[in-house]
């Protein structure tokens, strides 16, 4: 073993020890690499070496342009269990009870752990509002007109252009639709490729807003199994598209919502590779693809496919403001079915608010405002699933996102989670039970909860006494 590794593994002991004894605690700051390289007579490669293998060991975090902080310590709880699913495909009916549980959390009061919204504070609202004055007084012909036919515009076309290159892009310009929001984008998406009465293969346990878009076009939901860390199995897909019947597949690949879970490239790779040779539509929603909490933003989906057959969605809601109502689909072979249906239900997306998030985009303010933004949502994730460890009973598994800011938990399998909403609203706190995200309403002893809000005492003090509740039965 050379010196210079015994110097550099000595030095990454030296700081492990101060972070296990409490000297260095989470949210702190470690000296600079300059600093630590002079106090110990190291090589800046040395000290850069140590600070590396902390954060293999995900001790530390390196934040580019603000040095190495102390990553907060997981505790230790098993991830959820992945499940096997109905072979057959269902019909979906969750609606009513969906709104009645999403209208509930959002009255004064209420805990705010139920919609996935993310805190006004974390987001660039005061910039946006200024864009939105000089867009209406430098372009005041925008208010004047409107088209069915030139729906979308150039500048904001050009800017998502450029942001895929970063990912494995670029997507092509001609592909895109701008959309009202990544909803609406997902449903053009399915009516273009399905019609009333078709399956859809979806995760499971699936994203309840896509499983209303399948109730209200008449879909049927064929659930496929979904890993907590590596999303849906291909090989489980694979098996339910042999014989055909299965007319596209609907899925949130990075940063699934509800695991948080990723999948790996070389999953997508596969993925889009066999559902192109069976003829099976792929809609991609990628609306936490920009919310990752890796060091480098995960490909879409869209990356690995060679025929045009995955279309793209994704939005800016959850990283700018759920106010704006701006999607985009990357449409593929499907841009004129899906231009045309989105011509016939909504006509052009709003030309001063898509030229509002040109600018934003062109300013390379989005990219350091996303750096903070991701910062928090890990922050703000970790803090509840370590509220979650404190509170809940003790045989409680709870997921390890890897992006964006939902919690996703497993309950003992005594604990029946509608029940538990229905007394946990009387006492104002909010979550969405697990039943909701699956047409076949399996997951009855899981939950998921927001994490969009900054940790407060308020929020731990609402997980004791969600927690609480549980404890009761």
């Amino acid at each position: 073993m050379s010196e210079d590794l015994l110097r550099y593994e000595r030095l990454a002991g030296e700081l492990a020890g101060m972070i296990a004894n409490g000297i260095l605690s989470y949210g702190d700051r470690l000296p600079s690499v300059r600093r630590l390289a002079e106090e110990k007579r190291l090589s800046v490669s040395t000290v850069v070496q140590a600070l590396r293998q902390l954060e293999d060991r995900g001790l530390i975090e390196m934040r580019p342009q603000s040095g190495c902080f102390v990553k907060r310590p997981m505790m230790l709880r098993a991830e959820p269990r992945l499940r096997s699913t109905p072979e057959a495909p269902m019909p979906v009916d969750i609606s009513q009870r969906l709104v009645r549980v999403l209208q509930a959390g959002m009255k004064p009061g209420v805990a705010p752990l139920a919609a996935a919204l993310p805190a006004p504070e974390l987001l660039p609202l005061a910039a946006l509002q200024r864009l939105y004055a000089g867009v209406a007084r430098r372009h005041p012909k925008l208010l004047a007109g409107g088209s069915h036919i030139n729906m979308d515009e150039p500048a904001l076309v050009r800017q998502l252009v450029r942001r895929s290159l970063a990912w494995g892009g670029p997507l092509a310009a001609e592909d895109i639709v701008i959309t009202n929001s990544c909803t609406e984008a997902l449903g053009l998406c399915l009516r273009a490729v399905t019609k009333p009465g078709d399956t859809v293969a979806v995760e499971s346990p699936a994203y309840y807003l896509m499983l209303q878009l399948l109730e209200t076009l008449g879909l049927k939901a064929l659930e496929i199994p979904t890993d907590p860390r590596d999303g849906m199995s291909v090989e489980a897909l694979d098996l339910a598209t042999r014989n055909g019947g299965v007319a596209a597949c609907l899925l949130v690949p990075n940063g699934s919502n509800p695991l948080g879970s990723a999948m790996p490239d070389e999953k997508k790779r596969l993925l889009a590779t066999l559902t192109a040779a069976r003829g099976v539509a792929v809609i991609e929603d990628d609306i936490y693809g920009d919310l990752h909490f890796g060091s480098q933003r995960p490909w879409p989906l869209k990356v690995f496919d060679k025929t045009g057959n995955v279309m793209l969605c994704s939005s800016f809601s959850k990283s700018l403001s759920p106010s704006l109502r701006i999607g985009f689909v990357a449409a593929g072979r499907y841009r004129s079915a899906i231009a045309l249906q989105k011509t016939i239900t909504s006509g052009a997306t709003n030309p001063i608010t898509q030229h509002v998030l040109a600018e934003y985009l062109e300013s390379g303010s989005y990219e350091r405002h996303l750096r903070g933004l991701r910062r928090s949502y890990e922050r703000q994730v970790d803090s509840m699933r370590a509220a979650a460890t404190r509170y809940f009973p003790a045989t409680t598994r709870i997921a390890q996102p890897q992006g964006g800011y939902v919690l996703w938990v497993e309950l003992p399998e005594e604990i029946d989670a509608t029940a538990l909403y229905d007394r946990a609203i009387a006492e104002n706190l909010a979550f969405v039970p697990g039943e909701l995200f699956s047409a076949s309403g399996m997951y009855r002893n899981c939950l998921r909860l927001n994490c969009g809000n900054p940790h407060t005492p308020e929020i731990e003090d609402a997980i004791r006494r969600l927690g609480a509740l549980m404890a009761k039965g």
